[in-house]
């Protein structure tokens, strides 16, 4: 089983990709395929037939998954960008 630097409920920040920038509360994490669904983040629409629940059928956003390694613990995320603000300015 692999270990990876974020666990559900952590609050995530999105530092590569097309989600660049978001952040969220990770809802789960997927270590078959090494990837995480954050709150908020990767949102997909599926298209829900008609049923009991719904009987006009609906369609609903949910999160989609995003690559482990493209997440940053957000206080990690905010210390370095404290780090680098401060070099700057120095």
């Amino acid at each position: 089983m692999q270990k990876f630097h974020v666990k559900r409920g952590d609050e995530v920040v999105v530092i590569a990709g097309s989600h660049k920038g978001k952040s969220g509360k990770v809802l789960e994490v997927l270590p078959a395929k090494q990837r995480a669904r954050v709150e908020g983040v990767a949102m997909i629409k599926r298209h829900l037939r008609k049923s009991q629940e719904h009987p006009n059928g609906t369609i609903a956003e949910r999160e989609g998954t995003v690559h482990i390694s493209n997440l940053m613990l957000k206080a990690n995320f905010e210390q370095s960008r404290a780090g680098k603000a401060a070099a700057a300015k120095a």
